[in-house]
């Protein structure tokens, strides 16, 4: 087994009490932020705990404002903040909130309110019945209730992900998708530098490289924003995308962070 690698055959015990950490990257999100941590917190994952990491990207309005007070309002143990000095991207904060998180499990949640937290049961329960090491959650997959998606969105997500799957030898059918899980054993000794939403693609390229890696998808449900709503995405994170994919599945290889002879 190569340095940083996983042992697939051993993952994390199933009798002790497991942790699922929810990473938040936040920019100017002070519309939805609180209303966000409100649904977190009601979600009943059983007997899976829960760890929320706030991750404020230097927003320009009072996001963190709303953030801090609600934790000292609330008292919460299980939530925390990280504030970003300079605004880097989502990229950036997610791996921020990699470093901090403690938990047995890694989600990733949008500040915003596309996603329902309530999907988290459903993508946590292929790991927890031991037939998956990461879960994403599909937009396109299933009947669950969705927003719409702008046509160039869905397009875009469509060419992107059916390129992705090419390199990869994966059959995703939205890799773009924010909710994706993770074994954190595995998340945190990936090798990430994608500051923007190139997260997405770099982070299926070299999980898709793990030997005996099992990922699977589940179908969520989604309530899309417009940009008056606040929606950050553009075509140039689309080209962005459609570079790392190129770069992280042909050209940059190195897939684990103590790797120092990445494979080409």
């Amino acid at each position: 087994m190569f340095p940083g690698a996983y042992d697939i055959m051993n993952p994390l015990s199933t009798d002790q009490h497991k942790t699922l950490s929810i990473l938040i990257p936040a920019y100017n999100e002070s519309r939805t932020i609180e209303e966000l941590l409100d649904r977190i917190l009601k979600v009943d994952l059983g007997h899976i705990d829960k760890e929320i990491i706030v991750i404020d990207d230097a927003s320009t309005d009072n996001t963190a404002k709303i953030i801090e007070s609600y934790i000292n309002s609330t008292g919460r143990k299980d939530l925390r903040f990280i504030s970003s000095p300079t605004n880097s991207g989502k990229g950036a904060a997610i791996r921020n909130g990699i470093e901090a998180a403690t938990g047995d499990y890694i989600i990733i949640q949008d500040a915003d309110l596309e996603y329902d937290p309530e999907d988290y049961n459903e993508l946590l329960s292929p790991i927890l019945a031991g037939e998956a090491d990461v879960v994403y959650g599909s937009r396109p997959k299933g009947k669950k209730p969705h927003g719409s998606l702008f046509f160039w969105h869905l397009a875009g997500n469509r060419i992107l992900t059916w390129l992705s799957n090419i390199f990869t030898g994966m059959n995703l059918t939205d890799m773009e998708t924010c909710y994706k899980l993770f074994r954190s054993d595995i998340l945190q000794k990936l090798w990430l530098v994608e500051k923007r939403f190139g997260f997405e693609p770099e982070v299926t390229a070299k999980i898709s490289r793990i030997p005996g890696i099992r990922i699977v998808e589940v179908e969520i449900s989604y309530s899309g924003r417009s940009y008056m709503e606040g929606k950050k995405i553009t075509w140039k994170d689309g080209i962005r995308a459609l570079y790392c994919i190129i770069k992280y599945n042909l050209f940059f290889r190195k897939t684990y962070r103590d790797d120092r002879h990445p494979k080409k």
